[in-house]
């Protein structure tokens, strides 16, 4: 069963979990390496929680979670971070290191959608605000990167620039043929 996590969407469930005896909680499992010019370790404790945790009212929720990341990049001062979720998955199922190697792999997501949507298409520098058009926008850039990974492209900053000296060589990704 692959869990599906939830991150807290309030101060009143952040406050729950956080209050959670988290310091009685032995770790289930650290992760430490060298990455991207940083140093980085992971901890994560994982405790089962029912319905007396009633800020979280989630149907379902049987295991919070709490990661601890610390970062120390190459010349800078270390940061610490704590995020907390929670998951359906049932408890005897449950195992912090599969919770670890989860929520790493939620960065997949991030670098594979959101990183282009930014870095290329510029979403969070766009000044359209009126209405639904940002959510049009947000969709036809969806669209445009669906569109050429499907195509078989894996660098999509240079497919664009590419399409760009000739905006015809684009449509066989949407299907259209000349």
């Amino acid at each position: 069963m692959t869990p599906r996590c939830a991150a807290y969407s309030t101060e009143l469930q952040y406050q729950e979990l956080e209050a959670l005896p988290w310091n009685t909680i032995p770790i289930g499992h650290t992760a430490s390496g060298k990455e991207h010019g940083r140093k980085e370790s992971r901890s994560v404790k994982i405790t089962c929680v029912d319905e007396s945790v009633e800020a979280l009212r989630l149907p379902g929720a049987s295991i919070a979670i709490r990661l601890h990341r610390r970062r120390k990049p190459r010349g800078k001062k270390e940061t610490r971070e704590t995020v907390y979720a929670v998951s359906n998955l049932p408890p005897r199922e449950a195992t912090a290191e599969n919770f670890n190697h989860y929520l790493r792999g939620q960065w997949s997501i991030e670098n594979r959608s959101h990183h282009i949507r930014d870095r290329v298409l510029g979403e969070d520098a766009s000044t359209i605000s009126i209405g639904t058009t940002p959510r049009v926008m947000a969709g036809i850039r969806n669209l445009a990167i669906g569109a050429l990974r499907l195509s078989g492209a894996t660098n999509i900053a240079a497919t664009m620039r590419y399409n760009a000296k000739d905006p015809l060589r684009a449509l066989p990704a949407l299907g259209i043929t000349t």
